[in-house]
């Protein structure tokens, strides 16, 4: 990689014809990824692109005219001092914090860059265009307040939150939460009967961590390959099995590691203690993410796992 520092008045608006180029396109990607979801939001991101698109071409001119059309390859990841980016225009679908987030970045190391640049240049045409590019750069932030202004009203900057929250859901909240519920519950019967039958807290937690670990494989798979998300909107499939196994493996471990405690009846009471904290958080999310009153929810949990810890009593006892 080369020093900043090291690079001619040829070099370095080569870099900035590069970098320019790279923040259009990734400007343009933005948009791409917003438009099914958030058209309005795409639309701001259309006019940064367009801006970039200006920046670049007046390089162009400047570059040509001083030093012929020759353009050396001088990139980002060339130059020592660039932040790597990760490659969020990848994702799909965007999210608009993620999105905005990046943007606002991007502006900042690009204002930093004019600003050394015109520092280190020494024809008077070459500096003044870099120091005009840096004041551009940030007033970048007001204008991409102006686009927003035109562009998302109070009306479409609600449904846009609004749509971004239901993506969330799909995407995090209910595949975690299906995980969590079946983690939570399906696990206490083998768990409790264990513990009954043998009175014993390491074939207990054996047994619970093999259930945990089991269902959490079974339950991430199955949702991974339940739809790949290209029509219902839901997210990459192996993105959301992976939350759902994690969550449902959780789920059950929660309440086995208690059974690491070597005395029975203390192990056997923080179990219980853990279940009812596990019901509780599961509830909370019902409530809070999927619309459902808190009286049902506690009761629809509730249940189904008093249910479900009755079998694992009655089988490990009988």
């Amino acid at each position: 990689m080369r020093n900043f520092d090291s690079l001619s008045e040829r070099e370095i608006l080569a870099l900035a014809i590069a970098l320019e180029e790279e923040d259009e396109r990734i400007y343009a990607d933005f948009a791409e990824g917003l438009r099914q979801d958030f058209a309005a939001s795409a639309g701001i991101f259309d006019g940064m692109k367009a801006e970039e698109s200006s920046h670049r071409r007046r390089l162009l001119e400047l570059f040509r005219e001083k030093f012929g059309d020759h353009i050396p390859l001088l990139r980002r990841q060339d130059v020592r001092g660039f932040v790597h980016r990760k490659p969020v225009w990848l994702i799909r679908p965007l999210g608009l914090e993620t999105v905005r987030s990046q943007a606002s970045a991007m502006e900042v190391e690009a204002r930093s860059f004019y600003e050394k640049a015109a520092d280190r240049a020494e024809d008077p045409r070459l500096r003044q265009l870099l120091d005009d590019l840096a004041q551009e750069e940030r007033s970048h932030q007001d204008r991409a307040e102006e686009l927003e202004r035109d562009k998302l009203g109070p009306d479409v900057k609600h449904k846009e939150d609004e749509a971004s929250r239901r993506l969330f859901v799909l995407q995090i909240v209910q595949p975690g939460l299906a995980g969590l519920m079946d983690g939570s519950v399906s696990t206490l019967a083998p768990v409790f009967a264990a513990a009954f039958a043998t009175h014993n807290t390491r074939d207990a937690f054996v047994v619970g961590l093999a259930a945990s670990i089991g269902a959490g494989i079974s339950m991430g798979f199955a949702e991974a390959l339940s739809d790949d998300g290209s029509l219902t909107g839901r997210g990459h499939p192996w993105v959301r099995g992976s939350i759902c196994g994690l969550m449902t493996a959780l789920g059950g471990i929660g309440h086995t590691l208690p059974f690491l405690i070597p005395d029975f009846r203390v192990a056997m009471t923080a179990a219980m203690l853990v279940v009812v904290i596990e019901l509780g958080i599961i509830s909370w999310v019902r409530h809070r993410y999927m619309e459902t009153s808190a009286v049902s929810a506690v009761l629809q949990v509730g249940l189904g796992g008093i249910l479900v810890f009755a079998t694992g009593v009655l089988i490990g006892s009988a």
